[in-house]
């Protein structure tokens, strides 16, 4: 699906969100990454085969 140089991250892999993001759609709080998974805005995800993984946010220091 990737046709970028290097080849991103496939969705299984652990670093997958640092795929490029070929649809944006802000306004919904989602993004399609090249590897098929869609980011949501709150950092959790949708993978291809329809796993989800929940948000993940780092926590922010007081």
């Amino acid at each position: 699906m990737c046709s970028h140089h290097p080849v991103c991250p496939s969705a299984e892999s652990l670093d997958r969100e640092a795929a490029h993001v070929i649809r944006a759609h802000p306004d919904q709080g989602w993004s399609l990454l090249c590897n098929g998974v869609v980011l949501f805005e709150d950092t959790g995800l949708l993978l291809p085969d329809g796993q989800t993984v929940a948000p993940h946010r780092m926590p922010v220091a007081a």
